[in-house]
This record gives C-alpha cells, structure tokens and sequence, in this order.
C-alpha cells in the first residue's frame, strides 16, 4: 500500500512547514539511513544545507547550482564517492551561496535568489 505524506500548511507563513517529527518517521520509514547526516534550515534570506562527509577531502568535492538545484559530487580519483541532488522550492543565488567543509561536515549556504518584478508603470496621454 503507498502513502502520500500529508503536508501542514499555516496561513501566518509563506512557505509550507512540516511536522518534523513526521517528516522523520518517513524519512527513516521510506529511506532509512540515507537520510541520517543531512538537515535542510531555512530563514527568509538563505538556506542551510548540513552533509556529513567523513573522509571527503575539499578538493575531491565539486558543488554546482543550476536553477533550484544544488549537485555535490566527488570526482572519481576519491577515496569516498558521493553524488546527490536537491532540489529546493526556489531558484538559488549562486553568486550569494557559500560552501564550508570542516570536520567531515559539509555546510552549504544556499541564498534565495529573489523574485524580480518585471511591472512597469507607463505614461497616460
């Protein structure tokens, strides 16, 4: 039998929020430990993206950004190989976004590329 998550949405908020502790349950449920060493935070500017990459060396990661997608790899002379893909709800700034690889801990700081309006305002005659 096959589930679809239920998703939580509050008016007060923009964006959806999840009930962590289910988000857990299926995570743990549907995908077990590939889950375990990643979290995803978010604030109105950027999100904070956690890897845990034990014996990954900065040099062997390559990171890209290409629309709301996010790929971290390794190149394949690695010790450790890893290649995986998010994707988030909103296009990301590459030019604002951050990496840091400290203690196996790959931390991604990912901003949120803001909407531009193209409205424009034209003279009445």
């Amino acid at each position: 039998m096959f589930f679809a998550p239920v998703v939580r949405t509050r008016s007060a908020l923009p964006f959806r929020s999840f009930d962590r502790n289910f988000e857990r349950f299926v995570n743990d449920a549907f995908f077990g430990n590939a889950a375990r060493g990643f979290q995803v935070e978010q604030d109105d500017k950027a999100w904070t993206v956690t890897l845990d990459l034990p014996g990954v060396a900065k040099e062997d990661l390559a990171i890209t950004i290409e629309g709301a997608i996010v790929r971290v790899e390794t190149r394949k002379e690695a010790r450790r190989h890893v290649k995986a893909a998010y994707e988030l709800p909103q296009d990301i700034d590459g030019e604002a976004s951050g990496a840091k690889l400290e203690n196996g801990v790959l931390t991604l700081t990912l901003a949120k590329k803001q909407p531009v309006s193209t409205a424009r305002h034209i003279e009445i005659k």
